[in-house]
């Protein structure tokens, strides 16, 4: 009897049909074209296209910014990135990601608070392990308003809504805490709002680097299982998943990633709405492949935000989120548009 060639779940939960050779290809010319845009992006600058004169140190400072911004790039679109494969793939909904769920409201508080308290300055690692702990409560509050009044196991919709509503409240109070700031602690937390790729001290680079790897790794440990809870927990259940612990361990790190970006760069949306949905259609839902490919992906989707942030209106720089934005609004309505002609999946 011939066998079917769609994708099925085997004992080690993972995808098992036979990759296509047009999948191999597409993820050969993508390994290929991304060094390419990542040097192509070091060209672009408010100094002009081209790189600067090595010669002269004014050229070598200028070069060696573009590197750290690149770093701060690929570090923080990996990070929103992988988390929004995570947060649709355990929520089944195409319109999750960090801050639709209020994760990233709840960081942004935390490094608000922070920033405003001067904790950033006297000791810069402070920063994400605030903007963790403010996201890990942001996401515990939404949870405990969503299973209000159902059976112990939040719907979709009840997720969603209260992470708006949580959200909004984030913003409301970071609002607040702007209005009454320092003209200096405005300035700093108006930008950081906006987002922005300015390098970091070294000693923040360094943990968030660190933290980025691990939830990443722990995410590509967990991917297999994400694949079984995709067919539902009942199923996944039968194939030998505890779906509760792959469920938190899953939202865990994902919040990990989303505060520890939130922490380096500010408020940037929509990386991780775009680049999974993109890395799906191109690469197909098996999370193994999805989670390194979309982290690849969104580092170089926000490296090259960053190029044209700082390039379309020099010598003034656009604040990377507002690239992102105008990017991803259009799409979420593309996306929302196609989702209102179908069921949603509960």
């Amino acid at each position: 009897m011939k066998q079917s060639s769609t994708p099925r779940v085997c004992r080690d939960n993972s995808f098992t049909s036979k990759q296509p050779q047009k999948a191999r290809l597409r993820i050969v010319l993508f390994l290929l074209v991304i060094p390419l845009l990542l040097a192509l992006s070091l060209l672009f600058g408010p100094s002009g296209i081209g790189l600067p004169d090595m010669n002269s140190p004014a050229g070598g400072a200028i070069l060696s910014l573009r590197y750290s911004r690149l770093l701060m790039g690929m570090m923080t679109g990996a990070a929103l990135s992988a988390s929004g494969v995570v947060f649709q793939a355990l929520l089944r909904n195409p319109l999750a990601e960090p801050y639709v769920l209020g994760v990233s409201g709840g960081a942004g508080l935390g490094a608000t608070i922070s920033i405003l308290a001067g904790s950033s300055v006297i000791l810069s690692l402070s920063l994400p392990v605030v903007a963790f702990v403010s996201a890990v409560l942001t996401l515990m509050v939404v949870y405990g308003i969503a299973r209000q009044g159902s059976s112990g196991q939040p719907s979709v919709y009840s997720l969603i809504l209260s992470g708006v509503i949580v959200s909004s409240i984030c913003s409301s109070i970071i609002m607040f805490m702007v209005s009454t700031a320092s003209v200096e602690g405005l300035h700093n937390v108006i930008w950081w709002m906006l987002g922005s790729l300015q390098p970091v001290s070294t000693g923040q680079q360094l943990l968030s680097l660190g933290l980025i790897v691990s939830a990443l790794f722990g995410i590509w440990l967990l991917s297999p299982r994400l694949n079984a809870l995709a067919l539902g927990r009942e199923m996944a259940h039968y194939q030998g998943v505890h779906a509760d612990l792959i469920i938190v361990s899953g939202l865990l790190c994902a919040t990990l990633l989303a505060a520890t970006a939130v922490s380096l760069s500010g408020m940037i949306g929509f990386v991780g709405l775009i680049v999974p949905h993109v890395m799906r259609a191109l690469f197909g839902p098996d999370n193994r492949r999805l989670v390194p490919l979309s982290a690849l992906g969104g580092g170089t989707f926000l490296v090259l935000c960053d190029a044209v942030a700082r390039t379309l209106m020099a010598p003034v720089e656009i604040p990377v989120g507002v690239v992102t934005a105008l990017a991803g609004g259009p799409f979420f309505l593309i996306i929302l548009q196609r989702r209102m002609k179908q069921a949603w999946i509960a």
